[in-house]
């Protein structure tokens, strides 16, 4: 119970405290209706703080003349012991546009300082402010709307002056044309910027064309439509609308502009000939030339394709003829296309239909196409003569006679006219032609080596004029064919063969040469033109060759062998010669030997007293050499002298004291008169034997001499002796030995010949004897001789044993 006591209480207190707070709120109220408390204070003690005023806009018209002009007046609700200050900030008073509001500080009181325009600013956001006189914001600001109502004040424009469209001619009415647009700066939302148009008046270009109204606008979207028929491109070409706009729905201010409106064309007229017949002319032989024009009328819009025409031939098989279209003047240029021929056709007879390039509309009737006849005159012109071949061909022996009719009836003339001939170019002058009938003659014979043939091709130039004196030229290729001019020729008529087994011997080759060329030189056949001529034989080895070799061992001598050869020629051509053949002993070469060297070879032998008088002298040789030996023996014994440091050796020839002739190159194996080139021992390397021998000889050397113009009483200089290791240091051998010599106080202070006799190992050249040779016949490569043409084949495979 106690609960509800409580609830009961606290709810009758809030019910009276409403109940006194709406009746202040009246009793201000009722005080000024402009004046607005936005603040409230409840006294001293206990406070309720309410939620502020919600204040509505503040609509203020736009253009007033009453300025400065009391908007609204704010007041705190609020009681202060002191004075409260009022203040305005935002747009319109210390922002831009500026100065256009201010407030009274002391009474609150908000005034327009300007006339306000809406279509710069249509509204203003400001804060209002209570302040103490020390400046302290007593209550938060609070806001203030201030919306510029709209007036009348803008007339509506055009878009545009002039605005353009087009309509094709004989429209349906209703048909639409064009739109035009127009804006009003006032609000859109009023009645001030509500937009009617209107068509105020009508012009035809040319001028009174037509008189009754032709097109209408819808006045709320602006569109303009074809209103009435009779639209007529050729009557009237376009139409002048003066347009008008108003706002206020047609009752406000206007504007004005104007539309020009053009009438399209439509194909709905057809091309026809100014005239039904025309006559032309034109020259033979000449084409693609224009000879002549026609032309057409149209009146539909020149150079549209309504307007351009488009023309056709139809009675020309032979296509002589072509027609265009001059896109200036639209005329139908007629051109030749093939040469005319006088004397064929002298008149031709064309038919010409014309139509625009676009079909005609549906809007027209159906027309036939326009025509119109062409003739045309062909005119005789002096035409040059013609060759009816060119280059003209002719095919000839090359041994043909003079005087040989080689080709006739090769020029003419399309006017009948008479010709004359004459050659222009004839390098060998071989060619001889009639003035008047132009038939060619051979004036002299072929020469198949002339530089002018080529490739068997001899040409000349002839040339061909009327009596107009009009010319033609043509080249005569002459086509020399080959003939069996010149019998084959053998080679060699003379040659060798070894005697012994003349059944392996490779025989002799055979070569056959003729001047002629193919078909009429090889294959060459050979054959013994002797059929008793058992001793030989012939075979083939290829087409130009052939092998002449015995059947039978020949004895030594000269031979005469009787050889055919022919051609493949038709007729065929054959030569007879003699063959001229030498059978004789060979070397191991293959080659002839001498007469000695025959004899000694020959199955005859050396009989048995040559062969006794043989080894008499050989004998006698030998005798005579060992008592050279012994003399000589005896001679360097009595020559030795006794004593220390000998500059030379024991023999009184000492190289050192000789010059040696070094110009003999020897003879191979058959020298028997080479060089001692034991004269070149090294006598450092000699043994001390005074009996020793000279070096691969059994001669004895015996005890060196003493030299007889020296001192011997004082020392000498070590010499040199000992050969330098390496051939290059052959150079530091020898100064050593100048300079050995130079300090040898045994020597005369005079020139003498200090002989060097060591002149090095040996040579690295190898030997150019056959008997020591590393390859034989057998082992030589002869196919580099196939490489040299068909007459060596057989040469190679005679020496090539595989």
């Amino acid at each position: 119970m106690a609960l509800w006591v409580l609830m009961s209480c606290v709810l009758s207190l809030l019910v009276f405290q409403v109940c006194c707070s709406a009746e202040h709120q009246h009793n201000e109220a009722g005080q000024d209706p402009k004046t607005l408390y936005l603040w409230r204070n409840q006294g001293k003690g206990m406070k309720r703080v309410k939620r502020d005023w919600i204040i509505p806009p503040i609509r203020v018209s736009e253009n007033s003349r009453y300025v400065p002009e009391n908007l609204v007046q704010i007041k705190s609700d609020k009681i202060f012991s002191g004075v409260v200050i009022y203040k305005l900030e935002g747009p319109g008073v210390d922002q831009e546009p500026k100065d256009l509001f201010e407030i009274d500080d002391k009474t609150g009181i908000i005034r327009s300082k300007k006339p306000l325009d809406r279509e710069r600013y249509s509204s203003f956001t400001l804060k209002a402010f209570a302040l103490s006189p020390s400046g302290e914001r007593l209550e938060n600001p609070t806001t203030i709307e201030i919306v510029v109502l709209d007036q009348n004040d803008n007339k509506p424009a055009f878009t545009l002056k002039e605005f353009f469209g087009s309509v094709p001619e004989f429209s349906l009415p209703g048909t639409s044309v064009m739109s035009v647009t127009a804006t009003d700066a006032d609000d859109p939302m009023t009645e001030n910027a509500a937009l009617s148009f209107s068509i105020v008046g009508q012009e035809s270009i040319p001028p009174n064309a037509v008189n009754k109204t032709m097109f209408g606008i819808n006045y709320q979207t602006g569109t303009i439509y074809t209103k009435d028929v009779g639209l007529d491109r050729e009557v009237v070409k376009k139409f002048k609308l003066k347009l008008e706009v108003a706002d206020m729905g047609g009752e406000g201010l206007r504007g004005e502009a104007v539309a020009i409106i053009t009438i399209s064309d439509i194909n709905n007229h057809a091309p026809q000939f100014h005239q039904a017949l025309y006559s032309i002319r034109a020259q033979e032989n000449v084409f693609n030339v224009e000879i002549g024009r026609v032309s057409v009328t149209d009146r539909d819009e020149p150079g549209t394709g309504n307007w351009e025409a488009k023309y056709s031939i139809l009675s020309d098989p032979n296509k002589n003829f072509a027609i265009q279209t001059d896109p200036v003047s639209n005329e139908g240029i007629l051109t030749v296309m093939k040469p005319l021929d006088f004397e064929v056709k002298r008149e031709h007879k064309l038919i010409l239909t014309v139509e625009n390039i676009n079909p005609l509309s549906s809007k027209t009737r159906n027309q036939p196409l326009s025509s119109a006849t062409v003739m045309v005159t062909v005119e005789n012109q002096n035409e040059a003569p013609y060759f009816k071949e060119n280059p003209i061909r002719i095919e000839v022996p090359e041994n043909e006679k003079p005087g040989k009719l080689l080709k006739s009836n090769i020029a003419s003339d399309p006017d009948h006219s008479e010709l004359r001939f004459e050659i222009s170019k004839d390098p060998e002058g071989w060619l001889e032609i009639k003035r008047e009938t132009g038939d060619i003659f051979l004036r002299g014979p072929f020469n198949m080596k002339s530089p002018h043939v080529k490739n068997n091709i001899y040409s000349a130039v002839i040339k061909v004029t009327d009596a107009g004196g009009v010319s033609a030229s043509a080249t005569v290729n002459i086509i020399l064919e080959e003939t069996n001019d010149f019998p084959p020729q053998l080679v060699p008529l003379s040659s060798s063969l070894c005697s012994g087994d003349n059944k392996a011997s490779p025989g002799v080759l055979l070569t056959a040469v003729d001047e002629d060329h193919h078909p009429h030189a090889a294959p060459f056949i050979f054959y013994i033109a002797d059929p008793l001529s058992l001793n030989w034989t012939v075979f083939d080895f290829n087409d130009t060759h052939a092998v002449l070799r015995p059947t039978v061992e020949l004895e030594a001598g000269e031979y005469q062998v009787p050889m055919l050869v022919k051609d493949s020629g038709s007729p065929s051509q054959r030569t007879l010669t003699q063959v001229n053949v030498t059978v004789c002993l060979c070397d191991s070469y293959g080659d002839c030997r001498s007469e000695s060297g025959a004899f000694l070879g020959s199955r005859v032998g050396v009989s048995f007293i040559a062969l006794i008088i043989i080894i008499a002298c050989s004998s006698l040789l030998l005798v005579l050499l060992l008592l050279a030996v012994a003399l000589n023996a005896c001679g360097r014994r009595h020559h030795i002298k006794k004593g220390s440091g000998l500059l030379v050796a024991e023999s009184e020839d000492d190289v050192r004291d000789n010059i040696l002739n070094y110009d003999e190159q020897g003879g191979g194996e058959e020298d028997e008169n080479a060089f001692n080139i034991d004269l070149l021992w090294n006598p450092h390397d000699a043994p001390h034997n005074p009996w020793s021998f000279y070096p691969g000889s059994g001669i004895p050397r015996g005890k060196e001499p003493l030299r007889k113009d020296a001192p011997h009483n004082l020392p000498s200089p070590t010499y040199p002796r000992r050969p330098p290791a390496d051939p290059t240091d052959i150079e530091d051998y020898i100064n050593e030995g100048l300079e050995a010599a130079d300090n040898d106080p045994n020597v005369p202070p005079y020139d003498t010949a200090l002989i060097y006799d060591y002149e090095g190992e040996g040579s690295v050249a190898g030997s150019l004897s056959s008997i020591v040779s590393g390859s034989s016949d057998g082992d030589q490569d002869y196919d580099y001789l196939n490489d040299w043409g068909p007459r060596f084949q057989k040469l190679a495979n005679m020496f090539d044993p595989r």
